[in-house]
C-alpha cells in the first residue's frame, strides 16, 4: 500500500533534515478549529487552496486569516480565469479532502504560490493530510523545502 500523505510529509521533512511537530488532535474543518486546538494563532495557519488557472491546477498558499484575492491574482500574475477546484476535483488531484490538504503542491505535482504575508511568522502550522493531524515548522524550512514563487496573492 502507498504511503499516506501524512507519511510522505514528514519522510520529506526528516530527508531534508527539518525539525517539525507532529499534533494529533480530534478533526477540525475550518482554520479556526484548527488554530483553536493547536493553540496557535489563526495567522500562523497556512491555508492550502486549489484552484484552476487558465487551465491548469495550481496551489495558493495563504494565511488562514486571509482569503484569496481572485482580482489581484489575476491581474499580478496574468491569469485569465481562475476559479477554486470543485470538491471532487480536489479529491481527485490529491487523494485528499479540502481542509486536510498540506501547503506543499509539489507533493501533488501542483505549483505552489505563497502569499508573503505568511512569511511573517516564524512557524507555521497546518493539517498534514488528514483532518487530525497537524504539523508545525519554521517559516524559513518550509519555504526551503518548497520553494513556492512567492507574491502577494490575499486579502
Amino acid at each position: 500500500m502507498a504511503n499516506s500523505v501524512t507519511d510522505q510529509l514528514q519522510e520529506l521533512l526528516t530527508a531534508r533534515q527539518i525539525p517539525f511537530q507532529v499534533l494529533q488532535h480530534a478533526p477540525v474543518f475550518t482554520s479556526e478549529e484548527a488554530a483553536a486546538i493547536r493553540g496557535t494563532s489563526l495567522a500562523s495557519g497556512a491555508k492550502a487552496l486549489i484552484c484552476r488557472a487558465d487551465g491548469r491546477f495550481v496551489m495558493f498558499v495563504l494565511p488562514a486569516d486571509r482569503r484569496l484575492a481572485s482580482k489581484q491574482v489575476r491581474r499580478t500574475a496574468a491569469i485569465g480565469s481562475l476559479r477554486f477546484a470543485t470538491r471532487e476535483e480536489v479529491l481527485e488531484l490529491t487523494g485528499l479532502t479540502p481542509g486536510s490538504i498540506p501547503p506543499f503542491g509539489s507533493l501533488f505535482g501542483l505549483p505552489t504560490y505563497c502569499d508573503q504575508g505568511l512569511s511573517a511568522n516564524e512557524q507555521i502550522n497546518f493539517n498534514a493530510g488528514d483532518h487530525g493531524i497537524s504539523i508545525c515548522v519554521r517559516y524559513s524550512d518550509y519555504a526551503a523545502v518548497e520553494n513556492p514563487e512567492m507574491g502577494s496573492f490575499a486579502e
